[in-house]
């Protein structure tokens, strides 16, 4: 009889412990990003929204006009559909199916996106008139490609796409996340450090990062492509939220995008991670 009742009493236990793992157990979301630019909706998958991110953040780093970053994401879509890959047609390779036998560097080179990235900026910034150029123009005079006329397809998704990440358009670009392990706060800046130049910022304790956007004229620009780029790589870096110009982004309310937050300072980004 005792024996009965232990079986009972073990079989009572394992329903309820079921249940409550059942109960709590919070549906994930889809995860992707989106840009939005008078009236053009952009969507992307995370990795997408990585390097997009890191080919604004470069150009802007090298003072380039948005346009290149158009033109450099419009090409990479066409490539490789903006992933870094490790195989292509021949010897070719990376974001921009570069060739190492046509003189793009190394293929460890070319598949370190922020490496191909740079090359495809050096080789632009060479062609005459590039910023005035139709895609098909600038980016075949890059890429000699055998189906130049393709590039044009991607022109409005990649103006959408430059447009938001590099901070002409405000909370124009949101990520919808699931919530994850907060990240580094050192790792983040450095991460920001290294994809838009030496910014400076400052740590706060370990899981606040502050960045100062620069003087009165550039402040909402820079600001922008700061808080747009924190978001689009949120997920890599443990980022939780980020907060600027009276806005606000979270990994919680993700699903919202950017939401007002009067709290929110207009020469300052602030990232969260945890």
């Amino acid at each position: 009889m005792k024996f009965r009742w232990l079986l009972a009493g073990l079989f009572v236990v394992a329903v309820l412990v079921v249940a409550t793992t059942i109960l709590d157990r919070t549906p994930l979301r889809p995860e992707y990003c989106v840009a939005e630019v008078d009236g053009t909706r952009t969507q992307v998958d995370l990795e997408q929204a990585r390097w997009a991110s890191l080919m604004a953040a470069v150009a802007q780093n090298r003072g380039l006009p948005a346009r290149a970053t158009t033109i450099a994401i419009a090409t990479a879509y066409q490539e490789s559909k903006i992933h870094n890959l490790d195989y292509g047609h021949l010897d070719s390779v990376g974001l921009f199916q570069q060739r190492p036998s046509q003189g793009w560097g190394t293929v460890e080179q070319l598949t370190d996106p922020a490496y191909s990235i740079g090359a495809f900026y050096d080789a632009l910034v060479k062609v005459p008139d590039y910023e005035n150029a139709e895609i098909t123009v600038a980016a075949q005079a890059v890429q000699r490609s055998a189906y130049p006329e393709a590039y044009a397809q991607h022109e409005p998704a990649a103006r959408t796409l430059a447009s938001s990440l590099r901070g002409y358009s405000p909370a124009a670009f949101t990520c919808q996340l699931n919530e994850g392990v907060g990240g580094s706060a050192t790792a983040v800046l450095d991460d920001v450090n290294a994809a838009f130049g030496s910014l400076g910022g400052v740590v706060q304790g370990d899981d606040v990062v502050t960045v100062f956007t620069g003087p009165p004229e550039d402040t909402a620009i820079r600001g922008w492509a700061l808080a747009q780029y924190a978001v689009a790589n949120a997920s890599r870096l443990g980022i939780t939220g980020v907060h600027f110009d009276g806005r606000r982004w979270s990994v919680e309310d993700s699903p919202d995008g950017w939401v007002e937050d009067p709290s929110a300072a207009a020469d300052t980004v602030t990232i969260t991670t945890r």
